[in-house]
């Protein structure tokens, strides 16, 4: 436990969950909530997201969670640590090894997600520092607000959602697009108005703020929609529209170990005419600082690809216990396609490695990871996940279809023929039935096939990542060893 005399700034999972209810406007299936614990889906993914408030308090996580801040001396949230050295970026891996565990991975963008975007905005900070504002009434310094959103993020123990992408329209029409682009809709006294929408506003609802964007890469879009910012969730004229659930929320934890704890659930966020205070702009009318997009994602990147990498490892695990009860693992084939799972782990692992490895310090004077080896880690990730998937399933035969539940074994007429007929190497009937829950619920039932899709669009289409590659690693070097080797040089 922290130490009473220890002067921190965290929250309680108490505290979390009344930060919640803010007066938020939020609809699921069509229906306006009051609270966003009103949903049990929502409410049980808030339990989840408030068990890690508690675990900061505890001996167990304190390390993966908390660290000391070296300016003010006390104890802070890890997901606001902004990396300078390499142990730095080991100690701040610990966090995202233990959000993904936690949340089995299934929550694609936890509460120390957001945080990696702000201080990916830190590492480009002298040049966000000359960025100026091309709206005449409204002139953010914008470095001084990334570190003063740094700061408050940090002191307050914030849980932020980000939301860059636009709503999926016509692609056959760029106006379809730009139509609901946020934008700038007029300038004020202390601030500026947007209108327009984001998607895929993931854990949005269960989150103090939201951090947006038009997403990156743009040089045509005029300067109003040019725009980086942060605001509460409950702000007027924010208005949340929930995706259907996916999940299991009250449900026996023997019938669904991981979908019983709810989710993160998608939203669709609309901003009319959103009030954004000028202490809250990081970037406004300026499309150069639009480009930066790909470097202040890298560390997201990165968290995305260890997620991705601790939940190749849960697939490792349940698959070498699905050989035990079924004793099946002195079969070749078997071993190969266990084999396989390890060989996926093993290189997401790598790559995240690597990019450590061969992290550089960025003009901001934060330690980077490697950008290449983390678009080529995430590119091999999306590849062979669905492959991956579907090797764990097939280790587990009939057993993954030939679920019946807690109730069914609780039954006095029925459960002991299932007790009696189903029984596992060195396991009973219902320990085995349990493992094939908790696989059906990861790569299976309707919140795995969600987390599948997610995975795809968070990680970025393939040949999107390609593109990214060509655009990232630098072959100079490449092609001047060729020269010299072929006589060319």
């Amino acid at each position: 436990m922290l130490k009473k005399h220890v002067e921190h700034k965290l929250k309680t999972g108490a505290q979390f969950k009344a930060s919640l209810d803010d007066g938020r406007q939020l609809w699921v299936n069509g229906r306006k909530l009051e609270k966003v614990t009103d949903e049990p889906a929502l409410a049980a993914g808030v339990d989840l997201l408030a068990s890690m408030f508690d675990d900061q308090f505890t001996e167990t996580f304190a390390q993966a969670t908390t660290y000391r801040d070296p300016h003010s001396g006390a104890i802070v949230s890890r997901a606001w640590q902004v990396p300078e050295t390499r142990q730095d970026l080991e100690d701040r891996r610990q966090m995202i090894e233990y959000t993904s565990l936690k949340t089995a991975g299934t929550f694609g963008r936890p509460p120390d997600l957001a945080p990696a975007i702000a201080v990916g905005l830190k590492a480009y900070l002298p040049t966000f520092k000359k960025k100026k504002s091309t709206f005449d009434g409204c002139q953010p310094d914008f470095a001084e607000n990334i570190e003063r959103y740094l700061e408050y993020g940090r002191d307050n123990n914030l849980t932020a959602s980000e939301s860059l992408a636009g709503p999926q329209t016509d692609r056959s029409s760029p106006k379809a697009g730009e139509a609901s682009l946020l934008r700038v809709k007029s300038i004020e006294k202390g601030g500026i108005r947007v209108s327009g929408a984001k998607t895929v506003g993931s854990i949005a609802a269960q989150a103090n703020e939201i951090f947006f964007t038009n997403l990156g890469g743009i040089q045509e879009t005029p300067p109003e929609a040019c725009i980086w910012g942060s605001i509460p969730i409950n702000a007027e004229g924010i208005k949340l529209i929930s995706r259907e659930m996916v999940s299991q929320p009250g449900s026996d934890p023997f019938d669904h170990p991981i979908a019983h704890k709810g989710e993160e659930a998608d939203q669709f966020i609309i901003f009319d005419n959103v009030f954004v205070p000028t202490e809250r702009i990081f970037n406004l009318g300026d499309p150069t600082a639009m480009q930066y997009y790909g470097p202040v994602c890298v560390f997201a990147h990165w968290h995305v690809l260890t997620r991705l990498a601790v939940k190749a490892e849960l697939f490792v695990g349940a698959g070498q216990m699905v050989l035990d009860v079924l004793g099946t693992g002195r079969i070749p084939a078997v071993q190969a396609m266990l084999g396989e799972l390890i060989e996926y782990a093993q290189t997401l692992r790598a790559f995240i490695y690597a990019a450590e490895a061969k992290a550089t310090l960025t003009e901001g004077e934060v330690l980077a990871p490697d950008v290449g080896m983390l678009t080529a880690g995430r590119l091999y990730s999306i590849q062979h996940y669905p492959r991956i998937i579907h090797i764990l399933q097939e280790l587990c035969g009939q057993g993954l279809v030939m679920r019946f539940g807690k109730a069914a074994f609780d039954n006095p007429e029925i459960g002991h023929h299932l007790r009696d007929l189903l029984v596992g190497h060195n396991a009973s009937a219902m320990e085995k039935e349990q493992l094939m829950n908790f696989i059906w619920d990861m790569t299976t039932g309707a919140l795995a096939g969600r987390v599948a899709l997610f995975e795809n669009v968070n990680s970025s289409p393939a040949p999107r990542l390609r593109a990214r590659l060509y655009e990232e690693v630098k072959r100079d070097k490449f092609v001047d060893q060729v020269k010299k080797l072929a006589g060319l040089a």
